[in-house]
């Protein structure tokens, strides 16, 4: 009888070394000794009733203990065969340099090829990776559960979690640096003038700049009403010195009044023909924007200029630190705005998910051309992993851990074959005597 013995592997050897997985293997070395037991008490049990029939023939005991021999002689030729045959996958037999035994340790990498190469035959190639995504139906259960509220909103915290953690671990000096970059680079790259004197002439073909108007003269208004000292006095103090201080007061009276009339009048009538020629200096305004290339080389040096300041470029950096602040608040806060718009936006992607058969389709047809590309592209990958994770076992370990997974099943196949070489023989035997051979 074989005696299993462990020994100890480095542990890149094979993989449960320590822990509840070596627990789990001293489990089934113990089962895989038990049935080894067994079935080698069996063998010796159908040897001592060998003896025993030959025995009992020998002295007369009549036919029956020839069907008994014959049996039980049987029945040790198919234990010995079976026990040759299951020991030489794990050991050479008695330690006999027999041919093709040892079989595990011997060819364990060509096993490990072989093995990879079912693998990726099988279970990585393109049409088999498609039928069984195509089988399960992704799309329609990933519907299904995601229109629950319960799973909405645990996928909307995890992804809040997510993307908090990606705005820790991101530096603020780098997303400033590639924000005001880009900002710049597309700034610089796209001439603005157009685009300019386009807004502007609709805005002032519909109307939308009157309002602005009417803002600017109400200020005015109130300003000069609120300040009619100070413009008098600003008028008088212009005058030439030689002219009599009543005369400076009494113009600039009178400009203070004209002044009010014409902005209160500008404010009251929208007909005034001042607006009319503010529409007009607009309107001729946009279009040189739009087409004339003084006006259009004169925007693009003020933009560059204004670009290049510093102070528009650290409000382009610090740009960043506002969105990031409101988007981690958003995203920790249960009840913001952000998190309720995601919660339903994935309530509504389910359900419709759950129910449209076409967009079930197109979902598991993303999902089937990515498993499939990740499939083909490292396939060879895959394979190798299996093939030299196999190989980097220690032959003895592993013929050892493969045992103890499938030993204790191996040793019904030596139990099966003494009790099946038991019926062969004897019904060879019965055939025998009744032939009279």
């Amino acid at each position: 009888m074989e005696r299993t013995q462990t020994t100890s592997a480095p542990h890149a050897a094979l993989p449960g070394g320590t822990g509840p997985q070596a627990a789990a293997d001293r489990d089934r070395r113990r089962a895989v000794r038990r049935m080894k037991t067994i079935a080698t008490g069996l063998l010796l049990t159908v040897a001592l009733i060998y003896v025993l029939a030959k025995w009992a023939g020998a002295s007369g005991a009549g036919g029956w203990a020839g069907y008994v021999a014959a049996a039980a002689e049987a029945g040790m030729v198919g234990a010995l065969a079976d026990w040759f045959a299951v020991t030489a996958l794990f050991k050479r037999p008695m330690g006999l340099p027999i041919p093709h035994t040892a079989i595990i340790p011997t060819k364990k990498d060509q096993l490990g090829q072989s093995l990879g190469e079912f693998v990726g035959e099988n279970f990585l190639s393109d049409e088999v990776v498609r039928r069984r995504l195509r089988s399960v139906g992704i799309g329609r259960r990933l519907g299904g559960w995601l229109a629950e509220p319960r799973n909405a909103d645990r996928v909307t915290a995890e992804l809040s979690t997510a993307l908090r953690g990606a705005l820790t671990v991101l530096r603020d000096a780098d997303v400033q640096a590639v924000v005001g970059e880009a900002i710049t680079r597309r700034a610089d790259a796209q001439e603005i003038a157009p685009g300019l004197g386009s807004m502007l002439g609709k805005i002032v073909a519909d109307g939308g700049h009157r309002r602005v108007v009417d803002l600017i003269c109400a200020r005015a208004h109130d300003w000069l009403v609120t300040h009619g000292d100070s413009v008098m006095s600003a008028v008088s103090g212009g005058a030439p010195g030689w002219t009599p201080r009543f005369v400076d007061r009494k113009v600039g009276d009178r400009v203070y009044k004209e002044l009010l009339r014409f902005v209160t009048e500008m404010r009251d009538m929208p007909e005034h023909p001042a607006r009319g020629a503010l529409d007009r200096f607009l309107t001729d305004f946009a279009t040189d924007l739009r087409t004339d290339p003084d006006t259009r080389a004169r925007v693009e040096r003020l933009k560059s200029e204004v670009l290049g300041r510093g102070e528009v470029q650290d409000l382009i950096a610090s740009a960043w630190n506002a969105v990031r602040a409101m988007i981690v608040a958003a995203a920790e806060d249960e009840h913001s705005e952000l998190r309720q718009r995601a919660r339903a936006a994935l309530l509504s992607l389910g359900r419709r998910l759950a129910h449209d058969e076409r967009l079930q389709g197109k979902v598991d047809g993303w999902l089937e051309g990515a498993a499939v590309y990740v499939v083909t592209t490292y396939q060879h990958e895959i394979t190798a992993l299996i093939t030299d994770t196999v190989a980097s076992w220690d032959a003895e370990q592993t013929s050892r851990k493969i045992e103890a997974h499938i030993g204790r099943d191996l040793q019904f196949i030596r139990i099966n074959g003494t009790v099946v070489g038991a019926l062969a023989g004897l019904g060879i035997y019965a055939v025998s005597q009744a032939f009279g051979w």
